[in-house]
C-alpha cells in the first residue's frame, strides 16, 4: 500500500474514531446506509457444492505446509511467509472462552512471538455474544484464564471503533472495526481452522472478518438483518458479509499481511463455544501457511476433502449444511485471492505435493496429540 493511500486510510480512520469513541455506541447512519444497500442484493448461490482442484481455473498461490504439530513446526512454516511482516505487527488469534479446549497452544504462540516477533501484540475484539468476552473486563479476565499473559493483548475495540473501506463491497462500502487496528503496520491472522456453528468452517477469513469487526456494530452489521433476532442472517448471505469484513483488513494492509492456518483439533464447533464444544473427531493434519487469503482456506478445506470419508464426515457435514463452502467463491469474485495453490511440502525438500498426499495414512479417529 502507498504511503499516501496508507494516509488516506488513516485519516478516514480517524474521523470515523472520532464519531465513535464509545464502546456502545452505534451510528444510526451508518447502520441504515449498510440495511438500504442490502435490499438491493441478493447473495449468491453453491455454499453446499464442494468443487473439485481440478475445476478450478486461474493462477496458482503458493501453500506452504508441514506435518510439525508443534512449537517447531509453527515457526518454520512462519518463516516462509515472514518477510511481508514490518514495523508493528498484529497477531490476530482465536485466544477462546474460557478454559476452551481446542484452540492453539499457548506455549506455540509463546515461543513464535519470543523468537521471531517479540514486539508484536495479539489482538482481538469483544464478541458480539454474552460470556466470557462480552466486555473488556471480563475479556481481560479470561485471557488470564487462559494463560494469554506472555505478551501484550490489544483488545482494538476496547476504545471505540473506526470504519474501514470495503472495496466494491455487494453488503458494505465499510465495516466497522475495533479502532486500534489502525495502530498496527503489518498483520498476521494465525488461526486454529476449524468447524463453525454459522461459518461451516473457521479459517482466515473467519478469523479476520469477525475478529477485527467490532462487537457492538460491526458484528452486529454481519450476523443481524434489520428488526430480526440477533443470528438471522446466515448460509450464503452471511459467508459473503463476513468475507467483505474480511477484505476491508486485506486491503488495509495490502502487502503486509500473512495467513497461517492450524489444522489440529478440529471440533465441527467453533473456539467461540469453549467447553460446550463438540468432541473433536476429525484427525489431526497439520499447519499451512500462504501470503494469499483464499489459497490458505482452500487448502486447508482441499486437505480435510481429501481424508478418508470416514474421517472427514462430520467436518464436511457442518461445512456443507452451513453452506460454508461459499466463503471460498466469494473470496474468489471479490479478487481476494486464488483458489489453486502449489501446496509445499517443507517437510520433505520442498517437494510439491496434493493435498491427498499430504493425508496419506491420516485416517480413523482423533488421537489427542497431548498438548
Amino acid at each position: 500500500m502507498s504511503e499516501l493511500t496508507r494516509r488516506g486510510f488513516i485519516k478516514l480512520a480517524g474521523v470515523a474514531a472520532a464519531v465513535t469513541a464509545l464502546p456502545n455506541y452505534v451510528s444510526a447512519a451508518n447502520e441504515r446506509e449498510v440495511t438500504d444497500m442490502s435490499k438491493k442484493v441478493v447473495p449468491g448461490t453453491g455454499g453446499n457444492h464442494y468443487v473439485p482442484y481440478n475445476q478450478r481455473k486461474g493462477p496458482e498461490a503458493f501453500v506452504y505446509f508441514t506435518r510439525d504439530l508443534s512449537a517447531n513446526g509453527l515457526v518454520k512454516i512462519f518463516d516462509r511467509v515472514k518477510g511481508v511482516l514490518a514495523g508493528k505487527v498484529a497477531v490476530k488469534l482465536h485466544t477462546g472462552e474460557p478454559h476452551g479446549p481446542n484452540i492453539i497452544p499457548r506455549p506455540w504462540v509463546k515461543e513464535l512471538i519470543a523468537s521471531r516477533l517479540p514486539d508484536a501484540s495479539i489482538i482481538e475484539t469483544n464478541t458480539y455474544y454474552d460470556g466470557g468476552r462480552y466486555n473488556t473486563a471480563d475479556h481481560r479476565k479470561t485471557l488470564n484464564v487462559n494463560g494469554w499473559t506472555f505478551c501484550p493483548v490489544d483488545i482494538i475495540d476496547e476504545g471505540g471503533t473506526t470504519l474501514l473501506p470495503v472495496p466494491n463491497g455487494k453488503w458494505f462500502t465499510e465495516m466497522s472495526m475495533g479502532k486500534d487496528i489502525v495502530n498496527y503496520d503489518s498483520f498476521l491472522a494465525l488461526t486454529h481452522f476449524k468447524g463453525h456453528t454459522m461459518g461451516g468452517f473457521g479459517g482466515s477469513d473467519k478469523n479476520i472478518g469477525i475478529g477485527c469487526a467490532d462487537g457492538r456494530i460491526g458484528k452486529k452489521w454481519i450476523h443481524t438483518a434489520e428488526g430480526q433476532g440477533q443470528w438471522s442472517i446466515a448460509t450464503e448471505e452471511f459467508m459473503e458479509r463476513m468475507t467483505e469484513s474480511t477484505k476491508a483488513i486485506t486491503t488495509y494492509f495490502a502487502h503486509k499481511i500473512a495467513f497461517i492456518n492450524v489444522l489440529r483439533n478440529m471440533s465441527v464447533s467453533c473456539d467461540c463455544e469453549g467447553t460446550a464444544a463438540a468432541p473433536v473427531v476429525t484427525p489431526n493434519i497439520g499447519i499451512v501457511a500462504s501470503l494469499d487469503i483464499l489459497a490458505a482456506d482452500q487448502a486447508s478445506v482441499d486437505l480435510v476433502y481429501a481424508l478418508p470419508p470416514s474421517a472427514r464426515h462430520d467436518l464436511v457435514e457442518r461445512i456443507e449444511s452451513r453452506h460454508g463452502l461459499r466463503q471460498l467463491s466469494y473470496m474468489k469474485e471479490i479478487g481476494m485471492g486464488n483458489d489453486r495453490y502449489h501446496l509445499i511440502d517443507i517437510d520433505n525438500g520442498d517437494a510439491e505435493i496434493s493435498a491427498s498426499d499430504a493425508v496419506k495414512g491420516i485416517g480413523g479417529k482423533w488421537v489427542s496429540d497431548g498438548q
